[in-house]
């Protein structure tokens, strides 16, 4: 398998399309055509990880936080940074991140969390905005059906629980052809109208090209009408975090130290508590602070999450207990997540688990 044999797959682990904007995700160094000998999988390809993919005879690494975050202008090795890429590309090591496309994914890193927790009835903290277009097209009445069956196979039409969702109208649809022109309907200059089948589907950006590929492809006029627009709709089933209920609720110091056991945290920085059980928790893997708000407003007890300043605690207000339970600690289950996808899509060679713990925070 080559790397851009594997890059489908991949994407079907964290499509790019669900990363933030901020972030920098999929292949960071390496070449498409470089044929694969084995996967790493790490949290944070440091140099130690890429030293370890060469003593594994790994050629493709992939971690969840971007070693190559921001613009390099220079790369001379004078930071741990600079060190691992050009390590990693004198070895023809190639290095994947994944990180916020992740993140974002129902089935996560926020999942991933909330499973581990037992929490029930969740749902996304953060909804992404943005994601869903619209394509409006028409078609002749004989021919609508196919392009509506193609769409959906192409992914367009689905709502949360549901699929092949659409929207169908009927008009009269008019042209007029030019001395280039070869109409399906109808002669070269003779103005038309025919009755026509106006289609609505909604689908999420990301399948853009899969979903104009299969209308022109199924559509019998020349020349294709269609329309895209981009929706203000959250999508309710991609997003950052997760908020759910326990099956029963905890006192509160139980509840902070069975995090704290399941997450083997160093130690657990918290607001004040409030004299109450936990029942309903929320949580966001990694640095967090900006989703605070989020959190307050799906009257959760208790927001589980990363790299809280000292001011942002007062944002609990007597109202939510804020938890900052260490950044790697709240990300401990993804690489292992990430291995068990690989390993049940890929057979024709190894995909290795790192032993290289990358935590740059320790505790006394």
């Amino acid at each position: 398998m080559k790397i851009k044999e594997l890059l489908p797959i991949l994407e079907e682990l964290a499509p790019t399309a669900y990363a933030e904007d901020f972030d920098n995700v999929g292949l960071l160094v390496g070449n498409l055509e470089t044929a694969i000998l084995g996967i790493l999988v790490c949290h944070d390809a440091l140099e130690g990880v890429i030293d370890e993919a060469i003593a594994k005879k790994c050629n493709f690494v992939v971690c969840f936080h971007p070693i190559l975050f921001s613009g390099l202008k220079k790369i001379t090795g004078k930071d741990y940074v600079e060190r691992a890429v050009i390590k990693a590309i004198k070895n023809d090591i190639a290095i994947y991140a994944v990180h916020t496309a992740l993140d974002n994914h129902s089935l996560g890193v926020n999942t991933l969390i909330a499973n581990a927790l037992g929490l029930i009835n969740t749902k996304v903290l953060v909804p992404k905005s943005d994601h869903i277009q619209k394509l409006t097209t028409y078609a002749p009445l004989e021919n609508a059906e196919t392009i509506r069956q193609a769409l959906f196979a192409a992914g367009a039409g689905s709502i949360g629980n549901y699929e092949h969702c659409s929207f169908t109208s009927t008009g009269i649809g008019s042209y007029r052809g030019n001395k280039n022109s070869n109409p399906v309907l109808g002669e070269r200059h003779q103005y038309m109208e025919t009755p026509e089948v106006k289609i609505e589907v909604t689908y999420e950006k990301q399948l853009q090209n899969k979903i104009v590929n299969a209308l022109f492809s199924n559509h019998v006029y020349e020349e294709v009408a269609y329309e895209i627009y981009s929706l203000q709709n959250i999508h309710q089933s991609i997003g950052l975090g997760r908020v759910g209920a326990l099956v029963e609720p905890m006192a509160e110091l139980d509840f902070l130290q069975f995090v704290k056991s399941k997450f083997k945290c160093g130690g657990i920085r918290h607001s004040a508590l409030l004299g109450k059980k936990i029942q309903k928790v929320a949580v966001l893997g990694g640095s967090g602070s900006f989703a605070i708000q989020h959190a307050l407003q799906a009257g959760a007890d208790i927001y589980l999450t990363a790299d809280l300043k000292y001011h942002e605690y007062y944002q609990a207000e007597g109202k939510i207990i804020l938890a900052d339970i260490g950044h790697y600690e709240s990300e401990r289950f993804t690489k292992n997540y990430i291995v068990d996808f690989l390993k049940e899509k890929i057979t024709n060679f190894a995909v290795v688990l790192s032993e290289e713990n990358t935590n740059p925070v320790k505790y006394l």
